[in-house]
């Protein structure tokens, strides 16, 4: 048993992508670093319980990204009817007495199971399997039909998509994860070859449906809140005690820390308990506590980590053998990068709030194990994946 587990890390320490595994606990490490400064001002029991749930979350994450590196996608997407099953299965969790939501924002998208530290969200796992099966039905497309220039082909990959979307946003009711999804099929049908004119027309009648909505005035009460979201970007002074007061604390703790910073654990608006501080400190907007304390050299060191490992991830799709792994690599990154842009852009003022959390950096035990996990699907592929040194010539 001991001998059949040497070996086992013997060789994933031998194939798997180290590299990417690196940039991964680094990133979350100088994340961690963060959440006990946005977490001081509620004492050491506070530091101690969310500093060591992203720990856990951590160790757990270094044994999904083994665990996940050891697994062959294309193996696994054999039985694709059984992981259609389970995103179904799964995201309707939420509708049984697990499932619970938040106090602020009445999303429903949260599964508080007995015995585990953190709320799991269905969606940060959705994601991968999710991922997987849009890059299966590309494949099968790509190499069964030949055909991803037909818009039969454009509709039932847009379907697939759409249908998830609505599905989990009208059960959980949280827009910011279902836009994820949106985003990842983007990116990966553009990957996969599809004819731009059907990107032009799925983005037409997007448009042509809001403008309709908007221009009726036909915007249901229970919307009216994300609108105003939307709205509140283009007049800040829009609802500024309301809509717009998490993103004005946000935006001044950014401003206030310059070059350098104020200095760790010495933020203004990080370090008060008082109600005009900054919310969300540790999750939301910890790349709002990254400004403050440690200023504009600090954000840059953020986004270069984070830049680091979306790029890794693209060269792994880059020498991807087959194109099924070149799909799932492309929807790992856009799952990254949506995450990365919404989440800085919520900080700076220029992107809606909608509750998406910045990778490896904001508090969060599912979405941290979630990120492991997706990138030991990436490790696992690049071990597939033999690299060239020059032609004819092969390493691994």
């Amino acid at each position: 048993m001991w001998n059949r587990l040497k070996a086992i890390l013997a060789d994933f320490i031998q194939q798997a992508d180290l590299v990417l595994l690196g940039l991964c606990c680094a990133a979350t490490l100088y994340g961690m670093v963060l959440i006990a400064s946005a977490t001081r001002y509620m004492g050491a029991d506070g530091i101690i319980r969310y500093v060591g749930v992203q720990g856990a979350a951590m160790a757990l994450g270094l044994c999904a990204y083994v665990f996940m590196s050891m697994i062959d996608v294309e193996i696994v997407l054999k039985k694709w009817k059984w992981v259609l099953a389970f995103n179904i299965v799964f995201i309707g969790l939420l509708l049984t007495p697990l499932g619970v939501g938040g106090a602020t924002t009445g999303n429903q998208a949260w599964l508080k199971i007995p015995g585990i530290p953190f709320q799991i969200g269905p969606a940060e796992i959705v994601k991968i399997t999710f991922t997987l099966l849009l890059a299966k039905q590309l494949e099968w497309l790509r190499e069964e039909k030949r055909d991803l220039k037909s818009f039969p082909a454009a509709a039932m990959v847009a379907g697939h998509t759409l249908l998830l979307m609505g599905y989990y946003v009208v059960i959980s009711g949280d827009m910011g994860n279902a836009l994820t999804f949106f985003f990842i099929f983007l990116c990966m049908a553009f990957a996969a070859g599809f004819a731009l004119r059907w990107f032009a027309l799925l983005f037409a009648g997007l448009g042509g449906g809001i403008a309709f909505v908007l221009l009726l005035d036909i915007v249901p009460a229970s919307m009216d809140y994300m609108l105003n979201r939307f709205r509140v970007l283009f007049d800040h002074s829009y609802d500024s005690l309301g809509v717009g007061w998490q993103q004005s604390r946000s935006l001044l703790a950014i401003g206030s820390g310059g070059i350098f910073g104020q200095g760790y654990m010495q933020g203004t608006q990080t370090q008060s308990s008082e109600s005009y501080s900054l919310p969300y400190r540790w999750t939301d907007f910890i790349f709002s506590v990254c400004g403050e304390e440690l200023g504009l050299i600090g954000c840059l060191a953020v986004i270069a980590l984070l830049t680091a490992i979306i790029i890794r991830v693209l060269l792994v799709a880059r020498n991807a053998q087959v194109p099924l792994h070149c799909y799932v690599c492309v929807g790992m990154a856009a799952m990254l990068i949506y995450q990365t842009v919404i989440n800085i852009g919520m900080c700076l003022f220029v992107m809606p709030t909608i509750g998406v959390t910045l990778p490896f950096f904001s508090y969060g035990g599912s979405s941290l194990l979630t990120l492991y996990a997706a990138m030991g699907v990436v490790s696992g592929i690049k071990k597939r994946s033999p690299v060239t040194r020059r032609p004819g010539r092969l390493l691994g």
